[in-house]
């Protein structure tokens, strides 16, 4: 416990957060990893690990668990903000509290680990914050608007704080995936609402998850393992000159780029045919 290579981690239950919080016990920290139920983290306990219950919006589990690492260890080297998921559906359809719960665990619960993370790094003069965000957060997609919305504001959060805290010696470094074969996808479909077969977009609806799972199969080969993003999380962790920001993938580094390059009309068309409003026809035309 005397390690004052400390990194925290939050969402480390599963997928791109669990790896990470692996890999960075492997590169040498000692690892606090976070999730709101710390059942998920069973496998994580034992040598370079500590569990703690934690629910980004929850004010005072974030506080209490940034204040165990820190009056252990100092202040912590690198805050790891992975909690997020996927608010899917068409945003008429969309309850308001829902998309605000994604903006809470996205965004504000990501600011929140910030601001408590920061007095100590700013004091040591010293330290990485490391967001997870996502190529979602350089385009748009429909269907997917709320959970794109967070990640656009997280890219926003990223430039303006890392200028405000470079002079205090702190880095904050952004690592955009492309997708990744986790349970995003579960959660993501899950997350749509059901209105019923009455509802307008029940067939955008019904396109949107097949895309999704097809998006995110790992059969896709543009599907990425969680442990590809967890290296360059280690590499962001430990360069002596890390990167601003970490494009993870072919599609990270392509699609973010083939947006801000393609007119808005064809964007549209595109997104149009890849989630069809209507019912989608086989190859015989029935």
């Amino acid at each position: 416990m005397e390690n004052n290579k400390t990194a925290l981690v939050t969402g480390a239950s599963s997928g791109i957060g669990k790896a990470t919080a692996k890999a960075l016990r492997d590169a040498g920290f000692f690892v606090y990893a976070t999730a709101p139920d710390i059942s998920g983290l069973n496998d994580l306990s034992g040598d370079g690990f500590e569990l703690l219950t934690l629910d980004v919006t929850n004010a005072d589990q974030a506080k209490e668990a940034v204040g165990i690492a820190e009056s252990r260890n100092g202040a912590i080297q690198v805050l790891v903000n992975n909690a997020g998921y996927g608010q899917y559906g068409p945003i008429e359809e969309i309850p308001v509290d829902a998309i605000k719960n994604d903006f809470e665990v996205n965004l504000f619960g990501l600011i929140r680990m910030c601001q408590l993370a920061l007095p100590a790094m700013r004091k040591a003069g010293a330290g990485r914050i490391i967001n997870i965000s996502s190529v979602a957060g350089e385009m748009s997609q429909p269907g997917a608007g709320v959970y794109h919305a967070t990640k656009h504001a997280v890219e926003a959060i990223d430039e303006a704080l890392r200028v405000e805290v470079e002079t205090f010696g702190v880095k904050v470094i952004g690592v955009l995936p492309g997708p990744v074969d986790t349970n995003f996808d579960e959660i993501a479909i899950a997350s749509i609402p059901d209105t019923g077969a009455d509802s307008p977009y029940f067939n955008f609806k019904e396109n949107l998850k097949k895309t999704t799972k097809q998006m995110l199969s790992p059969e896709n080969a543009a599907t990425l393992e969680p442990e590809d993003v967890a290296k360059k999380v280690v590499e962001a962790a430990t360069a002596e000159s890390p990167s601003k920001r970490y494009h993870v993938g072919v599609m990270s580094k392509v699609m973010g780029k083939l947006h801000d390059l393609t007119p808005d009309a064809i964007w549209d068309k595109a997104m149009e045919y890849m989630i069809p409003s209507e019912e989608k026809k086989t190859a015989s035309g029935s």
